[in-house]
C-alpha cells in the first residue's frame, strides 16, 4: 500500500484579514450554511434564527451573550406536525425564519416552498410558539400562502401584523410583487382586515425578507433586493403609519457587496438589527465568501454583522460610513462570553445525534438510522439513491472552512452493486463526490467514486489509479475488516484517501473540482441555495436495507 503524506494547507482564506484581537469580531459569526439571519434581544440573551431549506430539522436558533460567541442551542421544526419535506425539490423547503418575542413567549414565523421550477412556488407559511427557545414548539398555526419570507411586527399598542412578499406567477409580471401586510390576532390564531401591499421596491426589484421596526413616531421597514446573489442588497424605508406610504433612504442601499470584487463578503443583502442595553446597534446580514479567483461559495449564504448608526436625518446607517460590509467589526461593548468548543471527533456514544448533524426532508429519521442497534456506532440502513427527493440514508454536517479533513471508519459487506456506502461531500442531489464502498461479480468488493455536476450523468469515475492488473479500473478492498474513509478538502480541490489502519493512507483517483459543491454551480446561486455538507451515506437501491455501521466521523479544520 502506498502511503500519502497530508501536505500542509494553507490556514486562512488568502484575503481574509488575520485579526484575533477579543476587541474585533471576525465575519462571518456563523460559518457555513447559515442564511437570512433573523436577530432578537432578550433580556442579555442574543438569538438568530437562519434557514435550512430542505435540511431536517427545520431551522437553526444560535445563542449569544456577547454577539461575539454563538453557539447552536435549537432546532425548532424537529416534527412531522411542524415540518415534512418528503418529496420538496433541492433548495426548497424552510426559506427565511422570523424570530421575534414577546408577552412571554418566542414567536417563529417560518415558511415550507414545495416547488421551484415554473411559474408557482406553493409556499406555505406558518407560526409556532414556545416558551423557552429550546423547548418543544407549538403545533403550527398555518397562515398563508400567497408567498415567501414572512415576518411578524409586535406593535406597541399590542397589535400584531404579519408580513410576506407576494409572490406572482402570471406571465409578463413582476413574481416579486411587492410586500403584503395583514393583522394577525392570536386568540383566533389567523389573519384579518384588508391586506394591503405597503412597497412594490426599488429599481433593483426581487424585493422580499420584510421586517418592521418603530422608532421615534416612524415605521422603519427594511427590505433584501437584487436577488441573493452578487447584486443583493438591503434596503430601509419608512413611513408614519404602518400601511405606508414608505419612502426610501433618499442615501440608497443600507448595505450591499455590488460592484467591489475585492471585499471579502460577497453577495450580502438580507437581514436584520438588534440594540444592546447600552444603545449599540448592530446589524446582520447574509453574505459568501467565493474560493479565491472564483465565483463559487462552497459553504453557501453565511450570516456576517456590522455595526450601525442612527444619522441625524433619523435613518439607520452603516458606523463605517459607507454601505459596504467589513470583514472586521469592532466588538460591542458587553462582557465576553465564550463557549465550551465542540469536540472534533464523535464516536457515537451518545443516545442522540450530536447537534451539528442533519438529514434531509424527513421527519422519520429512525427508519434510516440508529444509535442503539450497534452500541458506539452510527448505523445507517441502505436506502434510496444519493440525491432522492423522498427518503435517503445521509447524516452530515456543515462545512465551516476553506480547507477541513474529514474521516470515519465504516464496516459494510454489501453483496450487489446497487448497494453503496461512504463517504460524501454534498451539496444537493445535483452536485456532490461520492466516496463509497461497493461490491460486483467482476470485482468483489471495492472502492469507487460518483460525481455529479448539474447538467452532466451521474458516472462512476474511473481510473482511478494503477491499481489492479490489466484493464482493471477498480480499488479492491478486504471482506470483513473496517475500512477508513477520508476526504480532504483545499479550497477548489478535493482528494478521496482510504486506509485499512488509519495511519497508512492512499489516495484514490485524481483530485477532484470541489468547486461544483457550491451555490454557483450548475444552475447558478438564483436557484441553489443552501451550502456544502460533509458526511455519511448509505444506499440500498433494491430495496434489502442493507446496514453499514460507522465507527466515528471526525471534522478537522485546517
Amino acid at each position: 500500500m502506498t502511503t500519502t503524506t497530508h501536505p500542509k494547507l494553507p490556514l486562512r482564506f488568502p484575503t481574509e484579514p488575520d485579526c484575533r484581537s477579543k476587541d474585533v469580531m471576525n465575519n462571518p459569526i456563523l460559518k457555513g450554511f447559515n442564511p437570512d439571519p433573523s436577530i432578537i434581544r432578550v433580556g442579555e440573551d442574543y438569538y438568530i434564527a437562519t434557514s435550512t431549506f430542505e435540511w431536517y430539522p427545520g431551522v437553526q436558533i444560535h445563542h449569544s451573550k456577547d454577539l461575539v460567541n454563538w453557539r447552536l442551542v435549537s432546532r425548532p421544526l424537529n416534527r412531522e406536525a411542524l415540518l415534512d419535506m418528503r418529496g420538496n425539490p433541492d433548495s426548497c423547503g424552510v426559506w427565511a425564519p422570523c424570530l421575534s418575542y414577546s408577552d412571554g413567549l418566542f414567536y417563529l414565523v417560518y415558511t415550507d416552498v414545495k416547488r421551484f421550477n415554473g411559474s408557482f412556488k406553493d409556499a406555505h407559511n406558518y407560526i409556532t410558539t414556545c416558551d423557552t427557545i429550546d423547548g418543544e414548539w407549538s403545533d403550527p398555526t398555518y397562515i398563508n400562502s400567497s408567498g415567501f419570507d414572512p415576518s411578524l411586527f409586535h406593535d406597541d399598542d399590542g397589535r400584531k401584523w404579519f408580513m410576506n412578499m407576494v409572490w406572482d406567477h402570471r406571465s409578463g409580471k413582476n413574481p416579486f410583487g411587492g410586500i403584503l401586510l395583514q393583522e394577525y390576532d392570536p386568540v383566533e390564531k389567523k389573519l384579518v382586515g384588508p391586506i394591503t401591499n405597503i412597497f412594490r421596491g426599488t429599481e433593483a426589484g426581487l424585493t422580499e425578507a420584510a421586517h418592521i421596526y418603530r422608532r421615534n413616531g416612524y415605521y422603519y421597514l427594511l427590505t433584501a433586493e437584487g436577488g441573493t446573489g452578487y447584486e443583493h442588497r438591503m434596503t430601509f424605508a419608512r413611513s408614519e403609519k404602518i400601511e405606508g406610504p414608505y419612502e426610501v433612504d433618499p442615501q440608497g442601499y443600507f448595505l450591499t457587496s455590488v460592484d467591489n470584487p475585492d471585499l471579502v463578503l460577497q453577495r450580502s443583502g438580507h437581514g436584520d438589527f438588534v440594540e444592546t442595553p447600552q444603545g449599540e446597534i448592530f446589524a446582520v446580514h447574509l453574505s459568501a465568501r467565493p474560493l479565491p479567483g472564483l465565483k463559487r461559495s462552497p459553504m453557501g449564504r453565511e450570516t456576517a454583522i456590522q455595526r450601525a448608526v442612527w444619522s441625524d436625518d433619523g435613518w439607520l446607517r452603516l458606523a463605517h460610513g459607507n454601505n459596504q460590509p467589513r470583514a472586521t467589526v469592532d466588538a460591542p461593548d458587553l462582557p465576553p462570553h465564550p463557549w465550551p468548543e465542540d469536540p472534533a471527533r464523535d464516536d457515537f456514544d451518545s443516545a442522540e445525534l450530536p447537534m451539528h448533524y442533519q438529514w434531509l426532508r424527513s421527519p422519520y429519521p429512525k427508519n434510516f438510522y440508529s444509535l442503539d442497534d450497534r452500541p458506539g456506532h452510527l448505523r445507517l440502513f441502505g436506502k434510496q439513491s444519493i440525491g432522492n427527493e423522498f427518503e435517503q440514508a445521509l447524516i452530515a454536517r456543515r462545512q465551516q472552512a476553506f480547507c477541513y479533513t474529514a474521516t470515519t471508519r465504516v464496516e459494510f459487506e454489501p453483496q450487489t452493486f446497487q448497494q453503496l456506502a461512504g463517504i460524501t461531500c454534498y451539496y444537493n442531489g445535483q452536485k456532490f463526490h461520492y466516496l463509497y464502498i461497493s461490491h460486483d461479480d467482476e470485482h468483489g468488493k471495492h472502492l469507487g467514486i460518483m460525481s455529479h455536476s448539474e447538467g452532466e450523468v451521474t458516472s462512476v469515475q474511473f481510473p482511478l489509479g494503477n491499481y489492479g492488473s490489466g484493464d482493471e479500473k477498480v480499488v479492491p478492498v478486504p471482506t470483513g475488516t473496517p475500512i477508513y474513509l477520508r476526504a480532504q478538502v483545499a479550497f477548489e480541490k478535493l482528494d478521496f484517501l482510504w486506509s485499512t489502519d488509519g495511519e497508512n493512507w492512499q489516495k484514490v483517483g485524481e483530485t477532484l473540482d470541489y468547486s461544483i459543491v457550491s451555490d454557483e454551480a450548475g444552475r447558478g446561486e438564483g436557484a441553489s441555495f443552501t451550502g456544502a455538507f460533509v458526511g455519511m451515506a448509505c444506499q440500498d437501491i433494491s430495496g434489502a436495507n442493507c446496514p453499514a455501521d460507522f465507527d466515528f466521523f471526525e471534522y478537522l479544520e485546517q
